[in-house]
């Protein structure tokens, strides 16, 4: 006790130890449904998802116990919703590439993360892109998730003459995902910390109900291995396809939503300090580590989990409270049959992504929208984003015609110069590389 009241600081927090304990399983709860929908996603791309379960669990341990030992913060890093499905849905279906060299670009991203992360100009990168974009980007990261999350539920299906049309609530599983749906709304309307998790759980069992849910042979198992996904990343792969804009995709948005979730769940916790995040740099590193280690365990980008601040609202001001979080998230390891039974039934699933799309998208409240030659870019993202099924190409097209909408009017001074580097690899990559 007196070991975990030194390392973690408790009194200088004004917390205890039954406090983080507590704190640690409200994040658990609030955020399983990681372990769960993560693998279900990438198991798309042809992934093994016993593989991913596991290095989803491994990955979040990792990074999480990185920022909570040496940064003492009571924040859970894990592979984040909307670049999971970027890396399936727009690298891997949509661009052709394979899910091995998609990790393999995960792995540069991580290793430019590190690089910024101690650099002393690492907050250059950050500054130069202009604050619309970054907000567009995010929101247009929802919307792209939600559409996924709507296909998922059998509610947006194809259609031969206007490519997308509403789903037939005549389908057993888009009337499934309906109901989860609603589930999941009101109990986020009552405020229920575990939200998504237990709408997950409801929707299964009125699933099982219906007879769409097949229960497992047997609920528990010993841990498997990573063996389909462990140092299977193609590098060579990324520089032969010239898949430049894919990784500095994954980047951007490691980094965005990292250091905006950080500023906002230390804000929350009350551990700024006139302004100034403290330890910035350990839990920054923490977020990049965890993206190259999992590039090399199997698993997409991870991020700063907003679902953290479940925890801090319980009274977590420490990293005592992570680790009761990642003690939770080990024995989870041991439910492989029932994560995947779950993930195999898409309606289960599908409401918390859209769900998690809408928390993405409002981040629209931050951009200027009187201002055109900001806006109308930021637009742009926004609504190529799940049109074209392509992070990456609605990155590019953004930056793009923020330059010309600036230089036409004659704003050369509000261009960050690194911002033409960019716009020039989203050039060479579109015009050369796409499709």
């Amino acid at each position: 006790m007196d070991k975990a009241e030194a390392w973690f600081k408790l009194k200088e927090r004004q917390t205890t130890i039954g406090t983080e304990v507590l704190a640690g399983c409200t994040t658990f709860m609030t955020m399983a449904f990681v372990v769960i929908v993560n693998p279900g996603i990438l198991s798309a791309s042809g992934m093994d998802f016993h593989a991913v379960f596991i290095a989803t669990i491994l990955t979040t341990i990792f990074s999480t116990l990185i920022i909570a030992l040496a940064g003492n913060y009571p924040i859970v890093i894990a592979p984040g919703m909307g670049i999971n499905a970027f890396f399936a849905f727009g690298v891997v279906q949509g661009a052709g590439v394979s899910w091995q060299v998609a990790l393999g670009s995960v792995f540069l991203a991580g290793l430019l993360f590190m690089l910024i992360s101690l650099s002393r100009h690492g907050r250059l990168l950050i500054e130069s892109i202009p604050a619309s974009l970054k907000y567009a980007i995010t929101a247009g990261t929802g919307l792209f998730i939600c559409f996924v999350g709507l296909q998922n539920a059998k509610l947006i299906v194809a259609s031969p003459d206007t490519l997308v049309t509403i789903g037939s609530l005549h389908e057993p599983a888009a009337l499934l995902s309906v109901i989860g749906l609603v589930l999941t709304l009101v109990l986020m309307s009552y405020r229920v910390r575990a939200a998504l998790f237990i709408g997950m759980l409801l929707t299964a069992a009125i699933g099982w109900l219906m007879g769409l849910l097949i229960l497992p042979d047997h609920w528990f198992a010993w841990p498997g291995t990573m063996t389909g996904t462990f140092m299977q990343m193609d590098v060579k792969g990324v520089f032969e396809q010239g898949l430049f804009a894919v990784t500095f995709t994954f980047l951007l948005i490691s980094v965005f939503d990292t250091t905006g979730t950080l500023v906002s769940l230390a804000e929350q916790a009350g551990l700024m300090k006139n302004g100034v995040f403290p330890r910035s740099r350990s839990a920054l590193m923490a977020n990049a580590a965890g993206v190259t280690a999992g590039a090399v365990m199997g698993t997409s980008p991870v991020t700063t989990l907003i679902e953290s601040g479940s925890g801090i609202a319980a009274g977590g001001r420490t990293g005592l409270a992570a680790v009761v979080t990642c003690a939770l998230l080990a024995a989870t390891s041991f439910l492989a049959p029932v994560a995947e039974t779950l993930a195999n039934l898409p309606s289960v699933t599908a409401p918390a992504l859209i769900v998690v799309g809408y928390y993405m998208i409002t981040d629209l409240l931050h951009i200027d929208w009187k201002d055109f030659e900001e806006s109308f870019p930021a637009f742009l993202v926004l609504v190529t984003m799940p049109l074209t099924y392509s992070v990456s190409t609605s990155i590019g097209i953004g930056f793009i015609f923020y330059i010309v909408l600036k230089a036409a009017r004659g704003r050369f001074k509000e261009i960050h110069p690194v911002l033409y580097v960019f716009a020039a690899l989203f050039i060479v990559q579109i015009g050369f590389f796409h499709g």
